[in-house]
């Protein structure tokens, strides 16, 4: 599987029957939401506990698995913020989520500005070079 691109990507989350729909009230006067998410396809004996190079590129550091947003996570949660387009019933359709088809959703949430960073971002530069092609504008 290819870890880039992912603006392309349109996809929809379904909500759960059992979940009523006002639950999405209000939902569609936000242009972004964050979805969590359960990486439930990683194999337990991938799980990253030790410093590595990201994407096991010798040319960046070693770093511990919080240091990075890698799926093989001892909790094994995703975030992302999306472009949320549309709700249609129990469909929640957006835009670049970085999550296979299938995915267990745990949450969406409305993103805030004031809850964004306030100050300029820091990252290293590896950061960068692996962000590089994941979202294409």
């Amino acid at each position: 599987m290819i870890d880039d691109d992912w603006d392309k990507e349109e996809s929809y989350i379904e909500l759960n029957p059992g979940i009523p729909l006002e639950s999405l009230d209000g939902l569609s006067d936000f242009s972004h939401i964050e979805v969590f998410y359960i990486f439930d396809k990683v194999n337990p004996d991938t799980i990253v506990y030790k410093s590595e190079h990201p994407r096991e590129n010798p040319n960046w550091p070693k770093i511990g698995i919080f240091a990075q947003r890698k799926k093989a996570r001892p909790n094994r949660l995703g975030a992302t913020i999306v472009e949320l387009q549309r709700i249609e019933e129990r469909k929640i359709f957006v835009k670049s989520l970085d999550a296979i088809d299938g995915t267990p959703v745990i949450d969406i949430k409305p993103v805030f500005q004031e809850y964004l960073p306030r100050q300029n971002v820091v990252q290293p530069r590896w950061s960068e070079e692996l962000m590089r092609h994941y979202w294409k504008h």
